[in-house]
């Protein structure tokens, strides 16, 4: 821009000094009969009264020419403006159904385990898997198995009702080992009549016990529950059951596990998947044998929140199961 004005002044003053004399008018006839000097100050003022420019003395008395900055790029600020606004990512809102169709799944109607498969791409084994869970447990191989070391310890709890199941999460401590493997508790919960059948036959609720090894392998502990007497472990649940769903309650008393366990420890054990979405394969199941009793109340009580929370049982598709004699 600078060249700009350069080249336009020394144009304006060539042509000044070129062009003959032409009478000017009354009110500038000093400027007129002035030196050259003169007539080029009047052009310098005019050029810059168009171009809005501020003139300024210099050391020598002469005037300098400065033109704002503002004057030359007035248009830029705003086209930039628009360019920046139209570049800027819109916020794109999915609509609910789309939003919560992938995380949103239950035990009835168009979320049902039949359609597990068909809600997220992550739960695809719902539907592929070769080895799912659970199974009518049949026909076992009745064998030496060797037995479950449990290594339950009392210790805290917290109770979630994370809108499938009434789930309890224990404190770092109690564990089992088997085939030379040692499995950390995590946690347990419950399933309203029970997932598994022993020869067709399924039973009012069951509690699976989920263990997780230092390879991040899954070992899960199935203990089927019979209306009887009361369970001190499910009445300990039960007592500390938050008041909102999504919420975890901390119990003030310790829970021991064992005090879930039936006295008779032999198993049915056969390789399956967790038995809700996304239905990872490659868990070990072991099934008490011994069902343990539970109140009819206490059963009643879980059928209030979830009449029921039980997947069909899944073809066997070949797989071996064992048992202990």
């Amino acid at each position: 821009m600078k060249l700009f004005l350069a080249a336009a002044l020394l144009a304006g003053w060539a042509a000044a000094l070129a062009a003959p004399s032409v009478p000017a008018p009354a009110a500038s006839a000093a400027s007129a009969a002035g030196s050259p000097n003169d007539t080029i100050e009047l052009l310098h003022r005019r050029l810059g009264e168009k171009l809005g420019s501020v003139q300024q003395p210099t050391n020598d008395g002469s005037m300098l020419l400065r033109v704002p900055a503002r004057q030359v790029a007035t248009a830029a600020p705003s086209t930039a403006r628009r360019r920046a606004s139209s570049a800027e990512p819109r916020e794109t809102i999915e609509p609910p159904e789309v939003v919560h169709a992938a995380g949103h799944w239950g035990y009835d109607g168009t979320t049902g385990p039949q359609a597990w498969a068909r809600l997220s791409p992550e739960f695809a084994k719902c539907g592929s898997g070769a080895r799912q869970s659970p199974i009518d447990i049949r026909d076992g191989f009745a064998v030496q198995l060797d037995p479950i070391e449990f290594d339950y310890k009392p210790g805290a709890f917290r109770v979630i009702d994370n809108g499938h199941t009434v789930q309890v999460n224990v404190e770092p401590g109690s564990a089992l080992q088997v085939l030379g493997r040692r499995f950390e508790l995590r946690q347990f919960h419950f399933h309203r009549p029970s997932e598994e059948r022993i020869a067709g036959r399924q039973f009012d609720m069951s509690v699976h016990l989920v263990h997780q090894d230092d390879q991040g392998r899954l070992a899960v502990v199935a203990v089927l529950l019979e209306r009887g007497g009361a369970q001190p472990v499910v009445q300990s649940v039960w007592n500390n059951l938050p008041l909102e769903k999504g919420e975890e309650q901390a119990a003030r008393v310790p829970l021991d596990p064992n005090a879930l366990l039936p006295q008779d420890r032999r198993y049915f054990t056969y390789m399956g998947s967790l038995t809700t979405p996304p239905c990872s394969e490659g868990v070990l199941w072991m099934v008490m044998k011994q069902t343990v009793p539970v109140a009819p109340e206490q059963v009643d009580l879980f059928a209030r929140l979830y009449p029921m929370n039980a997947r069909p049982v899944q073809a066997l598709a070949g797989r071996i199961i064992k048992e202990s004699r």
